[in-house]
């Protein structure tokens, strides 16, 4: 009997663990299934996300390559977006006046150059606002609706601006510059490049400018030779003259609303 017993217990102890045995190994053997399955998967999904993409690119090139181009064409304004401001705007007459002033004045660092600056963009703001009302409508809002090219678009907005350095150009800085570049005498305006005419123009707006600064200097300079006469009369001649005209000057542009003057006479000077 306890040969029995033992045997028994024996084998009752054996098929226990063999349960145990397979019970541990079946959930590793599910993982490993799982784990087999789920890179399949993975790659069956990102192989169906590919395609979808090759298929949009290749459903849709016109409008991605329409894109790109805007892209690149808005990053290349913005890279000579300052030098069109000086070359082709009213920006370079207004900036030369003020600084003329400030020297005129006396003062070399009052009002600062940022404040000078910030007053010229918007004055060009206000003289260019027709020109820019003009090339929005006319340029860029049918190029940004698809309506126009990009070499229509640049047609459509150099127009205006042509149009508006012409005003102001002398013909006499036209002729230098064609005989500078050695081109052949154009029949009209039409055939003047921009290459001719935005130089003449530049010397147009510096020759403005600089006749509107000599008109701004001469009260100035007169204020100065009063001053200077009157120390050299009282024998004041340790005195420097500049110690005494620069209030007066001041106090003289105050009074009759300096400011405010060559502004207007800026504005008025474009046609």
């Amino acid at each position: 009997m306890n040969l029995n017993f033992s045997r028994g217990a024996f084998l009752g102890r054996w098929i226990l663990a063999c349960v145990m045995l397979l019970t541990m190994l079946l959930p590793t053997g599910s993982v490993q299934a799982q784990a087999t399955t789920a890179p399949r998967t993975n790659m069956a999904a990102r192989d169906a996300a590919s395609a979808t993409a090759q298929s949009d690119k290749t459903s849709t090139p016109s409008t991605e390559t329409a894109q790109a181009l805007r892209v690149v064409l808005g990053l290349t304004v913005l890279a000579i977006l300052p030098a069109l401001l000086v070359c082709v705007t009213s920006f370079l007459r207004i900036i030369v006046v003020l600084s003329m002033l400030r020297q005129a004045i006396g003062m070399n660092e009052t009002p600062p150059n940022t404040v000078l600056i910030g007053l010229a963009l918007f004055m060009t703001l206000f003289t260019m606002s027709p020109v820019l009302e003009r090339l929005n409508k006319d340029a860029f809002q049918p190029f940004m609706a698809g309506q126009l090219s990009m070499e229509q678009g640049y047609a459509q907005g150099v127009a205006p601006l042509r149009d508006f350095m012409v005003r102001q150009t002398r013909e006499p800085d036209l002729a230098l510059m064609v005989e500078l570049s050695k081109a052949p005498i154009p029949k009209s305006m039409e055939d003047i490049s921009n290459v001719q005419l935005i130089p003449a123009f530049m010397l147009s707006e510096l020759r403005s400018a600089f006749q509107i600064g000599f008109v701004i200097f001469l009260p100035f300079l007169l204020i100065d030779l009063i001053v200077s006469s009157v120390l050299m009369a009282l024998g004041m001649m340790m005195m420097p003259p500049t110690t005494i005209a620069l209030p007066l000057k001041i106090l003289m542009f105050i009074l009759v609303d300096g400011w405010s003057l060559v502004l207007k006479a800026l504005v008025g000077s474009f046609h």
